[in-house]
């Protein structure tokens, strides 16, 4: 390496290390903000009727898709598998925590074209809204196949203790 490319080499490696290290720190003080937000419901019991290949995207907080919950690994991007079973609807992601939610706690389901961080066409998200202790979730789920994506918005809406929500487009 010639003599004059070090310190343009050197100056570009300490802004790329600045910049990692305010990302992590950010990371840090949200979770530190959120250390209010309950944990996820534990692991439950079930026996899986249907199951659904996707990406899970995040959860953040109820109709407000721009706050994500980084806090109990709600924050992290991940494959997973969507599974509805006679108890609740469980995500589970390798390499992360899954998350378990029981019908009890399930508010409604919706369709949008994005959440945080992922976009998609019109209608590619199922929005799942949950609850526990008096905070409200919303959590997204983009299926690996669009044909998936009715199918697992009518099971879930079959859960509703109410009509379903009509589809959005937020």
């Amino acid at each position: 390496m010639p003599r004059e490319a070090i310190v343009p080499v050197l100056i570009t490696v300490l802004v790329i290390v600045g910049a990692c290290a305010l990302i992590l720190l950010g990371w840090r003080n949200l979770k530190a903000r959120q250390a209010n937000v309950p944990e996820p419901f534990e692991p439950f019991a079930d026996k899986v009727d249907h199951e659904f290949s996707g990406m899970y995207v995040a959860t953040t907080k109820y109709e407000d898709w721009l706050e994500r919950i980084a806090v109990h690994d709600l924050g992290v991007r991940s494959n997973a598998q969507l599974q509805l079973g006679a108890a609740g609807l469980h995500l589970v992601r390798p390499g992360t925590r899954d998350l378990h939610v029981p019908w009890s706690a399930f508010e409604k389901v919706s369709r949008s074209s994005g959440m945080i961080g992922k976009f998609v066409e019109k209608n590619g998200l199922i929005v799942i809204s949950w609850e526990k202790d008096g905070f409200a979730f919303d959590t997204g789920f983009r299926p690996r196949f669009a044909e998936d994506t009715p199918k697992i918005y009518q099971l879930l809406a079959s859960h509703h203790r109410g009509a379903a929500e009509q589809e959005t487009n937020k």
